[in-house]
């Protein structure tokens, strides 16, 4: 199955090159695919530097406004133009171990969507406070009780897709430029009957280097954004009913 990882950078110049050489070792024939948001640290020229040495890494420099969501949404678009068959997304903090790759790829034989999870029997949290750990249970309860998804761990960005159920996504229709663009995904990839979801434990750790793009700011506008949306998509079901 041709698979490729999509790996959205910023300010991960400190990371990317272990980062890579990590996934080489774990899966040394995977497709990568860089996918930089104007990085002022120099992650693209690193990321550059990178596809010179390795024929099966390339680099996507984005242009426009700098958001996580735009920039999988990018990388997905471009992985499926190029003929994925499977997809895989990551942080590229070492958050998510890189010697997990291979698992969630070979549970696309039993489901449509895995996820790297931390909430399902067997997956951890290394290092993170109690209050950081209640707030990001409480927030994975209130994603799968408002969108109705039939995952533990629905914020996870570390995740497997088929090429089927990402065809499946509309993604000109795609509300958050932000990590609740996650939450959009998976919604969108469980919506059709058939689709199977896997949830694979993890151990999930903080960060190797460099500082987290996950502040209040970004947790306030995405809860935000994530009610509107379900308003919106609650809808055109009301008016079906009316």
């Amino acid at each position: 199955m041709p698979a490729c990882l999509v790996l959205p950078t910023l300010d991960e110049a400190l990371n990317l090159a272990p980062l890579v050489a990590a996934v080489r070792k774990a899966a040394p024939g995977l497709r990568i695919l860089v996918v930089d948001d104007r990085s002022p640290d120099g992650t693209g020229a690193v990321a550059e530097e990178l596809a010179l040495r390795d024929g099966n890494l390339a680099v996507l420099h984005r242009e426009g406004p700098r958001g996580f969501g735009g920039a999988l949404t990018e990388g997905f678009r471009r992985a499926l133009g190029e003929g994925a068959e499977a997809v895989v997304t990551m942080d590229c903090d070492f958050s998510h171990d890189p010697q997990d790759v291979p698992r969630l790829l070979a549970a696309l034989g039993s489901g449509d969507v895995v996820i790297g999870s931390r909430y399902t029997a067997g997956g951890t949290i290394r290092a993170w406070s109690l209050y950081r750990r209640l707030l990001s249970a409480a927030a994975n309860s209130f994603v799968r009780v408002l969108y109705r998804l039939p995952a533990r761990d629905c914020t996870s960005g570390f995740r497997a897709y088929t090429r089927e159920a990402l065809l499946g996504v509309p993604w000109d229709g795609l509300h958050s430029p932000g990590y609740s663009f996650l939450v959009e995904v998976l919604y969108w990839t469980t919506r059709a009957p058939a689709r199977r979801v896997v949830e694979v434990p993890i151990c999930f750790t903080e960060r190797r280097a460099g500082k987290s793009k996950m502040g209040w700011r970004q947790i306030f506008a995405g809860a935000l954004n994530l009610i509107k949306l379900r308003l919106d998509l609650l809808g055109p079901a009301r008016r079906a009913r009316g």
